[in-house]
Order: structure tokens, then sequence, then C-alpha cells
């Protein structure tokens, strides 16, 4: 999807806690800065340049998103530090608090540096810059999945336990459906499809489109584990509860009833704070690690912090991706087996 990172604070900071793709993208930039404390800075006066603005131009930005800047680099050098910066590089210090009589110096590092690009809309150099971050990010994530992030959510330490147990907790909704309600196979794909518009609004053929799943590939193997956590919680326990509806009743129930435990059963309080962690989940990691909107979960989108893209794009997940495609036939017969 088209991504207006000027506008964007949640996919300017999805970029900026990404170090796989930070790491892409000051290899293809090859900027020029100070070496400051092990690191690469720059000044106002640098990002001026660079960008092609006037320095009070950068001033107004920095007044504006100071406190996102700061969080991703920003800085205010002074004192000792100062003095060391200074000797790193031939500049004029102005004293900007005249009264306190007290040199320092506006730096940013390279994190800093993309993020006034990323904002930036009066150059057309910081343009440019945001059109190959964004090609970079999409590339990463891509070499790091093979291609395709369709699976990405199999790359977690914590979804081979959740899939594997998962079609336990599937069989027993399905038997359940089977021996205690009325009606023919459509009740598995309608009662399946209220599962997942009660956990995020969306039925199985929306959240295929969303993804842009093939005819083959099975919607459960892209849930996260969390999500398949969620939905086998709900299978288990609707099973159970259809189960005694249907022993209070002395026969098989109808869709009708079935609806009415379905409706006091998602309503339960203990689901609401598991649903919106779901919500959360999907709409998020799908958003940064899949490129993928999810329009209902919109309001529900916050960005990946750094651990989260370690944990999926990170040398563990490379790890469990391996161990998955070697075992894959081993990990369907004891699928198969639950």
């Amino acid at each position: 999807m088209n991504k207006d990172l000027t506008n964007s604070s949640v996919d300017r900071k999805n970029i900026l806690n990404n170090s796989f793709a930070l790491e892409e993208i000051e290899k293809a930039a090859n900027i020029k800065g100070i070496l400051f404390e092990k690191k690469i800075v720059f000044t106002k006066e640098m990002l001026a340049e660079f960008y092609d603005v006037d320095i009070r131009t950068i001033e107004r930005y920095i007044q504006s998103f100071s406190d996102e800047l700061i969080s991703n680099g920003y800085e205010i050098v002074k004192g000792k530090r100062l003095k060391v910066l200074i000797q790193e590089i031939n500049i004029y210090v102005p004293d900007m608090n005249v009264g306190k009589n007290t040199p320092q110096l506006s730096v940013f590092d390279f994190k800093a540096f993309l993020n006034i690009g990323m904002l930036l809309v009066e150059s057309e150099n910081a343009r440019v810059l945001r059109q190959t971050i964004l090609d970079i990010v999409i590339d990463t994530i891509n070499q790091k999945t093979g291609g395709s992030t369709k699976y990405i959510n199999q790359r977690d330490r914590e979804f081979l336990g959740a899939f594997l147990q998962e079609e336990s907790y599937r069989r027993e909704f399905t038997d359940a459906l089977q021996n205690f309600v009325e009606e023919g196979n459509y009740k598995y794909a309608r009662y399946t499809d209220m599962i997942y518009q009660s956990i995020f609004k969306e039925k199985a053929r929306e959240y295929r489109e969303v993804l842009k799943l093939k005819s083959q590939d099975k919607v459960r193997d892209t849930f996260y584990s969390d999500i398949l956590n969620l939905v086998a919680s709900y299978e288990c326990g609707l099973a159970e509860t259809i189960k005694k509806g249907y022993e209070n009743k002395g026969n098989r129930l109808t869709t009708w009833e079935v609806d009415e435990i379905f409706k006091t059963f998602e309503e339960l309080p203990h689901w609401k704070p598991l649903i919106n962690s779901g919500r959360k989940t999907m709409a998020s990691r799908d958003m940064a690690l899949r490129d993928a909107f999810h329009i209902q979960l919109q309001e529900y989108i916050q960005p990946l912090d750094a651990q989260e893209y370690q944990r999926f794009l990170g040398a563990e997940g490379d790890e469990i991706e391996k161990l998955m495609a070697e075992n894959e036939d081993v990990l369907k017969r004891l699928k198969e087996r639950e």
C-alpha cells in the first residue's frame, strides 16, 4: 500500500524501530557525517545542505516535532561532550542561551537524520529519500522471508506450540457443531466466520483478500500465535457451552439457539482485554511486516518496537523458519494426529 511518511507517525516509527532496515538504508545512503561517541552525527547545517532547504526550515521542524526527534536521536550537546565534539570538527558553536552563556550544538544521529527527511515536505531530496527508504524496508523484509511475508508469523518461537495444539481445539468445536447442532455443513463456515468477526472483525474471505492469500493457502497457517491461541480459546469454550445447551434441551440445538449462545459467550467481560490485544497484534504486525492494512482494525494500529522486529526478522526467526522447513512433513503428521 502507498504510504505517506510525512503524515503517518506510525509508519515513521515502524521504520525507525526496524534495525535491520536501518542498517541497509545506511549502507545505501552512504551519507558522510561526523564520528562522535562511536556513531555518525550531523549538524543542522549539514541537514540543511543535504535536504537543500534553509536552516530555518530545519529549526521549524525541530520545534514542531521535538518529542519525536528526541526519541530518535536528536539532542543538544553541551559541556564536556561539546568540547570533545568540537575537536572532531572545525565549527563555530553559537551561544544559544545568551543569558546563561552556555554554548551548545544541535546534533542528529542517523535515525534523527532520517526522521527529518521523513517529515520535510519542502525538499525534493527528502522525497527521493523517503521513496528509497520505503523500497529498502520492503526489500529487507522480503529477503528475510524468502520473498513472501505470508508466513512471517511462523518465524516466532511461540508459533509452533500454538500451531500444534490448535487443531485439537478446532476438532472439539467442529465435533460439537456436528453432534449438537442442526443444519448441514454450512454451519462450520458460518460459526468460524462469526468467531473471526468477533475477534478481528473480518470473515475468512475478507482476511484472505487483505493478505492476498491463494486458494490453497490455509488461513490459520498465517495467524500469529496470539491469534491462534485466542481462536482456540473461543472454540474450546464454545464447544463446551454448546454441549451443555444440548444436554439441557435434550435435543440438537437450532442455529437460532446457537446464535444466542454465541452472543452471550462473546459478551463475557474477560474477552475484552484479550480481543483488544489480539486486534492490536494483527493490525500492527500486518501493517509493519506484511504491508497489509485491515481497515476494520485501523484504530488498533500501533508502531512495532525494536523487540518485535528482532522477534520476526532476527537470527532466532531464521533458525525457526529453517526448523519448520526441514520438519514440514513431521509437523504435518503431528498436527493431524492431535
